[in-house]
């Protein structure tokens, strides 16, 4: 079992989890269905919740208890959330900027956006994953274990396995093939990337559960599986070679949320923490005693494989059909990347 999930409040865990999966399968419906609703999620609603950053940590700077006992202030201060919510909400206003050629949207190298916004968002997992084996390190080095507190007062337990996915991580950067293979589906609805098929989303969905179990363990429970199968579940079901904007969408959108809420995954009947906590809970004035890393390591090795043997399949398909397959498409004969071109406008 990789959570713990049993005793009086199991039943919540699994309302949770179902209220974030189907909320995130509507938001996502939303922002995609409609300019209106896309302009909305990642333009105007950013733009608010900055506004609400910048006076959250202002008003703390000069002592106001409002802001001294924001949830926000109190619970999202790593560097890592504020990163990933600006570069998932960048990935969404680049995707919406080519869907409806806005500007520079239009241009054909502006295709290579999509590449390189997913590679900086992977590049900030890697660099959290690598942080925290490091600070495992140093644990052990002063106080015989491998716990270190994070700056939101969540106990981390840093080992081999983050080293082992942070090169899962770098190498599925390199398993998005077809960069230049991007396309506007016929009815303006989605920016469509056909190459992207089941192989990068399985090898990614592995690599980036194994991330937030690592580096987001009382988190994990929903944007390390809600969060994941909601755009894998869309992409599918109803909307084939759309699953980086549906990924970017939901992304962005849960990170919104769970930036202004976090108190909802740290400290309410829906929190879920994983086996790791073999004390049984989480609480930042309490060094844990013991630890079980076990699904760490096991999932951080599935991990690796998958991601090697997509490699390796690219690899094998680039010779076969020798083509380069970053600038080139190498999966058109797979049924998903047929499905997601019958949408694609010509």
């Amino acid at each position: 079992m990789l959570f713990q999930i049993y005793g009086d409040n199991t039943m919540w865990q699994l309302l949770g989890w179902i209220l974030v999966f189907a909320g995130l399968i509507l938001m996502n419906e939303l922002a995609r269905r409609s300019k209106t609703g896309g302009i909305f999620c990642f333009l105007i609603l950013p733009a608010v919740l900055t506004v609400y950053f910048v006076a959250i940590y202002v008003g703390a700077a000069m002592g106001a208890d409002w802001a001294l006992h924001n949830q926000t202030y109190l619970h999202m201060t790593s560097w890592f959330h504020y990163a990933k919510l600006y570069a998932a909400t960048a990935g969404c206003i680049g995707f919406m900027m080519i869907k409806y050629k806005w500007g520079i949207g239009k241009k054909e190298w502006f295709k290579l956006f999509p590449f390189l916004i997913v590679a900086i968002n992977i590049l900030i997992a890697v660099v959290s994953d690598f942080e925290s084996g490091i600070r495992g390190m140093m644990a052990m080095a002063e106080y015989g274990d491998r716990w270190w507190l994070s700056s939101e007062n969540v106990w981390l337990y840093g080992g081999w396995w983050n080293w082992v996915n942070g090169i899962s991580g770098l190498i599925n950067i390199f398993c998005m093939t077809g960069w230049l293979g991007i396309y506007v589906s016929k009815d303006k609805k989605d920016m469509l990337w056909p190459d992207m098929t089941w192989c990068f989303i399985l090898a990614y969905d592995l690599w980036n559960f194994e991330y937030t179990y690592n580096n987001l363990p009382t988190h994990a429970w929903y944007c390390g599986l809600a969060l994941l199968l909601a755009p894998t579940v869309a992409n599918a079901l109803w909307n084939k070679g759309g699953w980086i904007q549906n990924r970017a969408n939901t992304l962005a959108l849960w990170c919104m949320f769970a930036q202004v809420f976090p108190l909802f995954q740290d400290a309410s009947r829906f929190t879920t923490i994983p086996v790791l906590y073999a004390d049984g809970f989480m609480d930042a004035a309490t060094r844990p005693t013991v630890a079980n890393p076990t699904m760490q390591g096991v999932v951080a090795v599935i991990a690796l494989i998958a991601n090697i043997a997509c490699m390796a399949m690219i690899i094998k398909r680039a010779k076969q059909q020798k083509k380069n397959p970053y600038t080139h498409e190498i999966f058109t004969d797979q049924k998903d990347f047929k499905l997601a071109m019958e949408r694609a406008e010509r």
